[in-house]
């Protein structure tokens, strides 16, 4: 009967999680196959000619270079939106493994952990990924790994109070007394009551990330050109924001959009899973 409950519960978990990040999966669908109703390439010249103006030839006008914008938007949405998903799932592997050791585990292994978590959480998190894109060079990857690098303290904060909390619980303590091996503890008993506030920080953190891999873009710590990114494409367009506005215009309302995208999506897949978990 336990058993029965258990996997009940469990099901009825996954059902919520699914529910409430069909969106996020919609979007990202959505931007991997943006690129393909791109008229030209990322680097592609349009043949309207260098800095045009919106028009039937050229829906967001060109660049300095006679490149496409609307192209290049569309290539750059892919790229911003990925990327934020990529840091977001390397961050919350390395934090939850983190902090499900340092929860399971305790005594000494848990003060280290924890101290190594504080000592990244203490310092601030736009000084700290420039540090590391500095260190390594600037490049997507770099900056992605700069992002990751800043992100998963706060995974493994959250998992850390999870397992300690399911530890408590009758079930994990009967687990406990009956022999089930640490690891086999971790997973079948205390993880499972942290996958929801991990997916729920999971999905908040994708608006964040967006605009912060923009942020690194634009002071030039991201993809190198001809690279299509936003944040790099409104920095480069500056130079002609009073003149040709439409070159940065587009990139940062773009932005601006893969952003709200995020919140409203993590909103609603906060709420979603906090009313399955109340229920």
């Amino acid at each position: 009967m336990w058993r029965q409950r258990a996997a009940s519960a469990d099901e009825s978990r996954t059902g919520n999680l699914v529910r409430a990040l069909w969106p996020l999966l919609g979007v990202t669908l959505v931007v991997l196959v943006a690129p393909l109703l791109a008229p030209y390439g990322s680097t592609d010249i349009n043949p309207a000619g260098a800095l045009q103006a919106p028009s039937g030839a050229a829906w967001f006008g060109t660049d300095e270079l006679s490149r496409d914008v609307f192209s290049r938007v569309l290539f750059g949405l892919r790229t911003s939106w990925l990327s934020a998903l990529a840091v977001i799932a390397v961050g919350a592997v390395i934090g939850s493994v983190i902090g499900a050791v340092a929860g399971a585990v305790g005594g000494w292994v848990d003060a280290v952990l924890m101290r190594t978590t504080d000592l990244f959480l203490a310092m601030p998190a736009p000084v700290l990924a420039i540090a590391v894109v500095a260190a390594l060079g600037p490049s997507l990857r770099n900056t992605l790994i700069a992002l990751a690098v800043v992100w998963w303290p706060w995974y493994a904060r959250i998992v850390r109070g999870e397992v300690r909390r399911m530890a408590a619980r009758p079930h994990a303590e009967a687990a406990r007394l009956a022999g089930v091996s640490r690891a086999r503890l971790i997973r079948k008993h205390l993880l499972p009551g942290a996958v929801a506030p991990v997916f729920v920080t999971m999905s908040l953190d994708v608006a964040n990330l967006v605009l912060a891999l923009a942020s690194l873009s634009f002071i030039g710590l991201g993809a190198p050109p001809p690279a299509a990114e936003l944040g790099a494409m409104s920095a480069r367009a500056t130079t002609y924001l009073l003149d040709q506005p439409w070159v940065s215009v587009a990139p940062g309302v773009a932005v601006a959009v893969l952003a709200l995208a995020g919140t409203v999506i993590g909103d609603r897949a906060n709420r979603r899973i906090r009313e399955g978990a109340a229920r």
